[in-house]
């Protein structure tokens, strides 16, 4: 990472995270220089320090951990595996560490890219203050990322509590834990610790966990986690948490009900919130939305010219690809003065619980929402070739349709292998393909992957009479 004397740039993002990152390496593959202002988390920002990279080093830790104790195959018989889990964490801490390095700092190495760690400060006309260094871009781009949401819960700050960036530091896990929120954070989290040893509850105040999957795959994977021991409070409101004795004490509105929960901690998994206070961006002119996100246009170029943001911040999204895919298109909308912008409906995601769910596309509400005659069917994976041959049925796929061209609209699965099932039907739907396009192509006998046709042939055929070699 190379320094210069100079303060002027044609690029200064404010941020050094997936967003930030990727704008600054597509400036440099464009010709110009940038700066990179960071304070707050580590360089590299939430991904891999206290994101995706540690928590999904510790889902597949404590997935090894809790299923060899329950061979998949009789033929292997149960054991008693043993777990060191601050090893565990100090193997995280390591992880990240090296990832840290080759991914992000290395990567700055000898790019026109000088990176500034200190507080940076969005001034009128363009400036940013840094430190005691006060720079200037030809354009600006705010990716400061997010933070953990803390909800108002009476008794919750005085009672102490963690969020997942705070329990994954712990070098010993609770014996109980209470997790409020049934969202992607909360369900992983929960089954992590779990599988680890802790006996979990969860605690969601929609009517199901992942209240914005579609219901079938809400249902499946609470039925999944039920048969682990893991238990879900749907339809339940925190009124108030006291410790007393060294206990978290929750009292739930469950119903007409006051039902109280106890437990060793709460862990508060209810969402995130902008980095947005503290950043100037009211004096500059920045504009946020009603519910505090930067506002921008469909080109990420936010309320005040040559002033762009991209990531979390901006709301769209909560996903390091997403942060990534805005960081480059905003670096490449302001440098190159293209009009570039995304279709988040062609955006996969996925939530990294054993068994995965993952999605891609419109629910069937957000496509009837939309106007289209919705078409769908949904299989269990017992109908897959390759789940009955490993003995693994865990799981489900909805296809949904558009009624009137048999086009493919979205794709939802639960599945051991959702998050690399997912991607085919991404492809599908980019590709604007409808249901007998899947079933002409052909598939790969056997795997999980089948599903997808096999969803397909549901929509003419009555699978429960098919063999498995239908086309």
């Amino acid at each position: 990472m190379r320094r210069s004397l100079r303060e002027e740039f044609d690029l200064v993002i404010l941020g050094g995270g997936a967003a930030g990152f990727a704008a600054a390496i597509r400036a440099d593959e464009l010709g110009f220089r940038s700066a990179m202002v960071n304070a707050g988390l580590p360089i590299g920002g939430t991904c891999v320090n206290v994101g995706c990279i540690p928590s999904k080093f510790l889902l597949e830790a404590g997935n090894e951990y809790f299923y060899r104790q329950s061979p998949q195959f009789a033929c292997n018989l149960p054991g008693s595996p043993s777990c060191d889990f601050p090893e565990a964490i100090a193997n995280k801490d390591r992880m990240v560490r090296r990832l840290r390095r080759l991914n992000y700092r290395d990567v700055l190495h000898e790019r026109k890219v000088e990176y500034i760690e200190a507080r940076g400060t969005l001034l009128p006309g363009r400036r940013v203050r840094a430190g005691r260094r006060l720079l200037k871009g030809r354009h600006i781009l705010i990716a400061t990322g997010s933070s953990p949401r803390v909800p108002s819960v009476e008794g919750l700050r005085d009672a102490g509590f963690l969020t997942s960036r705070t329990l994954m530091q712990r070098k010993h896990r609770p014996e109980e834990l209470l997790v409020l929120g049934g969202g992607s954070l909360g369900m992983e989290f929960g089954q992590m610790y779990a599988h680890f040893g802790s006996a979990v509850t969860v605690v969601e105040s929609a009517p199901r966990i992942l209240p914005l999957e579609e219901p079938e795959v809400s249902e499946e994977l609470a039925r999944c986690l039920s048969t682990e021991g893991i238990k879900t409070r749907i339809d339940a409101r925190v009124q108030r948490i006291q410790r007393i004795d060294g206990r978290v004490v929750c009292e739930l509105n469950h119903g007409k009900a006051l039902v109280p929960l106890e437990a060793d901690e709460v862990l508060v998994a209810t969402g995130v919130v902008p980095n947005t206070t503290e950043l100037g961006l009211e004096s500059a002119g920045v504009e946020l939305n009603e519910r505090g996100y930067i506002r921008t246009d469909r080109n990420l170029q936010t309320t005040v010219p040559g002033v762009w943001a991209a990531g979390d911040v901006t709301g769209h999204m909560a996903l390091e690809t997403v942060a990534a895919k805005e960081g480059a298109i905003a670096a490449t909308n302001a440098l190159k003065r293209q009009r570039r912008s995304i279709r988040y409906d062609w955006i996969p995601h996925a939530v990294f619980t054993n068994p995965q769910v993952a999605s891609v596309g419109l629910t069937e509400a957000e496509a009837t929402r939309r106007g289209y005659s919705c078409d769908c069917r949904v299989i269990t994976m017992a109908r897959v070739p390759k789940a009955l041959t490993v003995g693994d049925t865990r799981g489900a796929l909805k296809m949904v349709t558009d009624a009137k061209t048999e086009r493919v609209l979205g794709v939802h699965i639960v599945s051991p292998i959702a998050a690399d099932m997912v991607q085919a039907a991404a492809y599908a739907i980019r590709g604007n393909l409808t249901v007998e396009d899947i079933i002409d192509s052909v598939h790969t006998f056997p795997t999980f992957s089948e599903a997808l046709k096999i969803a397909a042939e549901s929509f003419h055929h009555d699978m429960s009479r098919m063999s498995c070699c239908i086309e």
